[in-house]
């Protein structure tokens, strides 16, 4: 059996990324990977699904021994990826999805060269914004923060292996493109290393 693939699927607010990670669990091939935090429990909060709740000593621990793929420190409490975790589900042959940020894509990809790092965007710039707008859930400096992290995360695009474009209404074919690179790299000669034995093998 074959481990699974992890899949780092970034992009910045208004992307998708819920949307399309929501249809590629639906295949029943992915795994969504649970972050670990530092932070306090909240009444909707629970633990295992919405994060790992851990102490801070445990966290450290953890970090000191190369038990986080990915971690940053965010107002006072840590958040990250848990190595153990990540590495039962590659095993069980499922396909691992991290929706992280680009500072802990990076992170990830040194440590697991073989990660698939895919960048999820909006179609442009403006169509980014009129999302955001379009919610309704947030301030104007809210949305101008979002729209001007942007700027920088992209700065990066270029450590990332693919680009997907969410275009309004059509988030199933977003899903879909990620489908199509997933069985591109399952068919590689990288992941299929024996062939030439298995083809005489009979």
């Amino acid at each position: 059996m074959k481990k699974g693939l992890m899949l780092i699927i970034s992009g910045p607010a208004g992307s998708g990324k819920g949307t399309v990670n929501k249809h590629l669990l639906a295949t029943g091939d992915f795994v969504y990977s649970v972050s670990a935090t530092t932070r306090a429990p909240r009444p909707e909060d629970t633990n295992g699904v919405t994060y790992h709740f851990i102490s801070r000593e445990d966290f450290l621990s953890r970090i000191e021994s190369g038990g986080m793929l990915e971690y940053t420190e965010y107002c006072g409490n840590f958040y990250g990826t848990p190595r153990k975790e990540a590495e039962e589900v590659l095993a069980s042959g499922k396909n691992l999805i991290l929706e992280i940020e680009v500072d802990g894509a990076q992170q990830v990809k040194k440590k697991y060269p073989e990660a698939i790092l895919i960048m999820l965007l909006p179609p442009s710039f403006k169509v980014q914004e009129r999302r955001l707008r379009d919610r309704g859930t947030e301030t104007e400096e809210k949305i101008l923060e979002r729209l001007a992290r942007t700027r920088e995360e992209l700065k990066t695009v270029d450590a990332y292996d693919y680009v997907v474009y969410n275009y309004d209404g059509r988030d199933k074919e977003a899903a879909q493109q990620i489908l199509a690179i997933v069985s591109a790299k399952n068919s590689s000669i990288e992941r299929n290393p024996s062939v030439m034995e298995k083809y005489f093998a009979d």
